[in-house]
């Protein structure tokens, strides 16, 4: 499945990296605590969070997750939505909760 289609089929918002929603979805990990991230999600993941702020661009990135999605709503910070665009990091916006995300990717993959 691709990024473009989750965004479809969940009903999410496209904050930044719109240029890369062909990625491929393989997985989902769901995790706050960034080192945590870094050495559990695998690539390919969509990585669920409510960390907004710029070190998720990092993290993302070190671990070629295939997108972020940040549920309930919560907004994006600005600098990390311009270093995402730069590295060309997609985050997603939602105003489901992290758990029926979750099911509903599930359901999906």
């Amino acid at each position: 499945m691709k990024v473009s289609q989750l965004v479809e089929k969940l009903n999410l918002k496209v904050v930044s990296g719109a240029s890369s929603v062909d990625s491929s979805v393989t997985g989902c990990y769901i995790c706050d605590l960034l080192s945590r991230v870094m050495h559990k999600a695998r690539p390919g993941d969509v990585w669920i969070t409510v960390q907004t702020n710029i070190n998720i661009t990092a993290v993302a990135a070190l671990s070629d997750i295939a997108c972020v999605i940040i549920p309930e709503g919560i907004e994006v910070e600005q600098s990390t939505v311009d270093k995402s665009n730069e590295k060309n990091i997609v985050i997603l916006s939602s105003q489901q909760d992290s758990f029926e995300l979750a099911v509903r990717l599930n359901s999906l993959l």
